[in-house]
């Protein structure tokens, strides 16, 4: 029950960052009120890094700022050790 809950979860923080991405990117080039940085980020590591880092190569979003392009790597890599930590505790 709980693995299908983070599924979901999963799936949709991930749906949520990719589109937010996107409007971010949209904004950027009309010369619009822009997303802050800290909520990207925030989204990224709240569970939608495999989102932002889709984003980021489909819009080529954030691409040339350190803190993305190193950062959400990073963020992908530990989230992946911390879901194999939890299911190998578990099983």
């Amino acid at each position: 029950m709980i693995e299908k809950i983070l599924i979901a979860y999963l799936l949709l923080i991930n749906i949520i960052t990719l589109i937010l991405y996107g409007i971010d990117k949209w904004k950027a080039k009309h010369n619009m009120w822009r997303i802050p940085e800290a909520t990207l980020i925030i989204l990224a590591a709240v569970g939608g890094s495999v989102g932002a880092f889709a984003a980021m190569k489909l819009f080529h979003h954030k691409t040339m700022h350190k803190k993305f392009y190193i950062g959400v790597p990073v963020i992908i890599i530990l989230q992946i050790a911390l879901c194999l930590t939890i299911y190998l505790k578990m099983h």
